[in-house]
């Protein structure tokens, strides 16, 4: 899958350098499209099923997709990694690519591959599972961490995937009525999809202030996120605007709320941090490659009392962000990191 991005990345490069033009870009046709590559399966001993929450009808609402163990069902077809053509668009800002040339390449490298979760596929009730809320990265979106999810998901974890709205993500949306719709219309034909994109840094200014204060809408978003699975857990019914169809009293009863953790790379890994230090629900973080600079210097102070894994990739990281996360785990037996050459 890191072979497909290298090769959209160093599409994008020769487009920008060799100034490909929109129509150029538009006679790239389905045809050499990349067909057959799909997420990796999870090794785990079970099937994994995905579906999408989205609560409330404005951008504080919360929005998630859940990955969790299923009943096998091979009659129902595999995901899509990329759910929609506006987060193209948002990759392509962030990459600082033209949209109309950044959704063709993507669309062309990237737009068959399918994740092996079964969208709304039955839920296997057969236990209590842990529950882990996951924070995506700068630019990436609910889907883009995929194969960690059902990887996780296929070992026996309930994996509720944030999409956060802190115009960190390249895109993602909330749903609102539609202006000329009735007031008692409740159908998918009543609302439309609002989209929020990536915000780049504007003159003058300071990442650290902007950053510092995304991961902290970050954090609570996590922590809705806890709050709304906990809700479904205990019975209460909870309205999804997406009308999935899935079924989600399913859930109750499901989740072993003694072992609720989070996780998230780059700068999910600062939104674990924040997270640990503003949820005690949260009985352990995992943050991998952790972008410190977003995290708060009060955070520092030993507010972070419950056990935290970082596990870094060694051409990640640099001295400056490693000793930042030395200062937070230092002289503390439940804080531990790990690099991986």
């Amino acid at each position: 899958m890191a072979s497909l991005w290298v090769r959209a990345r160093k599409a994008f490069v020769k487009s920008r350098a060799s100034g490909l033009s929109a129509k150029a870009a538009t006679e790239m046709g389905s045809g050499g499209a990349e067909k057959g590559y799909r997420i990796p399966a999870g090794k785990g001993p079970h099937a994994v099923g995905c579906t999408d929450l989205m609560t409330g009808n404005a951008a504080e609402g919360s929005f998630l997709r859940l990955y969790y163990p299923s009943c096998d069902d091979t009659d129902i077809e595999e995901t899509p990694w990329i759910p929609d053509k506006e987060y193209y668009q948002g990759l392509s800002d962030f990459l600082n690519v033209y949209r109309v040339v950044g959704e063709r390449l993507f669309q062309y490298y990237v737009g068959s591959v399918t994740c092996p979760a079964k969208s709304n596929a039955a839920f296997k009730p057969e236990e209590k599972y842990p529950l882990l809320v996951f924070s995506h990265g700068l630019g990436a979106f609910r889907t883009i961490y995929s194969a960690i999810c059902i990887e996780m998901a296929s070992q026996g974890f309930l994996v509720a995937a944030v999409e956060h709205r802190d115009e960190s993500a390249s895109a993602t949306y909330f749903c609102k009525k539609k202006a000329d719709s009735e007031p008692e219309e409740e159908s998918a034909s009543s609302v439309e999809k609002e989209w929020i994109y990536y915000r780049k840094l504007r003159a003058g200014e300071e990442e650290r202030c902007v950053r510092h204060k995304q991961v902290q809408q970050r954090a609570q978003e996590c922590i809705k996120a806890l709050d709304l699975i906990l809700k479904i857990n205990s019975g209460e019914d909870v309205m999804n605007v997406l009308n999935s169809g899935f079924d989600w009293d399913h859930l109750k009863d499901s989740v072993d709320t003694s072992r609720i953790a989070v996780m998230g790379h780059s700068f999910g890994g600062a939104t674990v941090i924040e997270s640990l230090s503003k949820e005690i629900r949260f009985r352990c973080g995992i943050a991998l490659d952790a972008w410190m600079l977003p995290v708060g210097d009060d955070t520092y102070q030993s507010s972070v009392q419950q056990p935290l894994l970082f596990i870094n990739s060694e051409k990640f990281q640099w001295a400056s962000n490693v000793l930042k996360m030395k200062k937070l785990s230092s002289n503390d037996a439940n804080k531990k990191m790990i690099t991986i050459k």
